[in-house]
């Protein structure tokens, strides 16, 4: 999850490049004023500019288009404004990339209808709406998942959550083979909490074969996009989708396949006096639940963890995604509630080198 005040000029120079195209999360403030409910403030020369694309007979082909709408945006104060252009030509012309276009298609004139759809897509970025949502699709480890508001936008650094739930499993399987007698291959059971577009748990069934998970989200606008996801993934069969909040009366349903080996979470971690200076492509198009963490950012936190005995196997896992101050606010916390049997295992850092990722575990009895 995107925590206010991070420096993405710096995270571009330890992380891949993904993240330097992740667009729309900057926390850069647009030049020249931005009207929180009527989007950018433009001015006659700017509207004039905006209005005349389709018009110009010079924009032909990919790059003249390219060219011509970073313009736009830098004019209007537009996060990333190359960027921004670069994914929109981009996906009209059928690509992933600016960079991945061959030279015949940089250089083919664009259709009347091509240039058209640009302009539509473009314009909805000039109202600062994430370019996620503007081509409605994005890509999250090796999977490209639809898109649209107001469900939370998967981070980059997510995919690191990912990974460490990947890793923990193939230690089991290692732990396992090296036995005098190894038992029969696991079949672990996932539950994601808060499964917005579904891009932790689906990327969890394509990493790990032989895994089930179940996913919840309070919001029917995330759960039916998680369900369309994995249905155009053909992963439904292997995960049972819930549209509930989770709490001590809902826990039993969750145990349709027996106690959870796994829970894994991108909770609302941010601090709640840190939303008002959110950007105004988080603040006008995502679901602020997603993100609000009440006054310590542990709100939903707390609630996981005073579940998880009731839901977890004796070992089983936690594994969170929360904000660099809470490490120690969980450990104490924790600490604090001795009858829950969960210890603080580990605590990863992201890209930035913060720490960003917990692991927590039961306690055998």
């Amino acid at each position: 999850m995107w925590k206010p005040g991070t420096d993405f000029t710096t995270m571009r120079r330890f992380t891949h490049p993904l993240l330097r195209r992740l667009l729309g999360l900057s926390p850069q403030r647009v030049q020249g004023g931005l009207s929180p409910s009527k989007g950018p403030i433009l001015s006659p020369k700017q509207l004039s500019l905006r209005q005349g694309c389709s018009a110009r007979p010079e924009l032909v082909n990919a790059t003249d288009v390219v060219n011509y709408w970073q313009k736009v945006f830098e004019t209007n104060g537009i996060p990333e404004a190359q960027e921004s252009s670069e994914y929109i030509v981009s996906f009209v012309l059928g690509a992933k990339t600016f960079q991945s276009l061959n030279s015949k298609s940089l250089h083919t004139p664009l259709t009347a209808v091509q240039q058209e759809q640009i302009q539509q897509l473009s314009s909805k970025r000039l109202e600062r709406m994430p370019v996620q949502y503007v081509i409605g699709e994005w890509d999250f480890q090796d999977l490209t998942l639809k898109m649209r508001p107001p469900v939370f936008i998967p981070r980059p650094e997510t995919e690191d959550l990912v990974s460490l739930v990947v890793e923990e499993e193939s230690r089991k399987c290692e732990k396992n083979s090296g036995l005098c007698f190894p038992v029969p291959v696991p079949h672990p059971v996932i539950l994601e909490i808060g499964c917005g577009s579904g891009a932790i748990a689906l990327s969890l069934l394509c990493k790990l074969p032989q895994s089930r998970v179940i996913a919840v989200d309070k919001e029917k606008a995330a759960v039916d996009l998680t369900k369309e996801n994995a249905h155009r993934l053909q992963l439904q069969e292997r995960m049972h989708i819930f549209h509930h909040d989770v709490s001590y009366s809902s826990a039993k349903q969750l145990l349709l396949w027996g106690p959870i080996d796994i829970i894994v979470s991108n909770p609302p971690y941010v601090f709640h006096e840190d939303m008002a200076s959110l950007d105004a492509e988080i603040l006008r198009y995502e679901d602020l639940d997603a993100l609000d963490g009440g006054d310590d950012g542990m709100r939903v936190i707390k609630t996981i963890l005073a579940l998880a005995p009731s839901l977890l196997k004796d070992s089983g896992s936690v594994f969170l995604e929360v904000d660099p101050r809470h490490p120690n606010m969980v450990k104490n916390w924790l600490q604090t509630h001795p009858n829950l049997l969960l210890v603080l295992r580990a605590i990863h850092k992201d890209f930035c080198g913060k720490p960003r990722f917990l692991h927590i575990q039961k306690q055998s009895r």
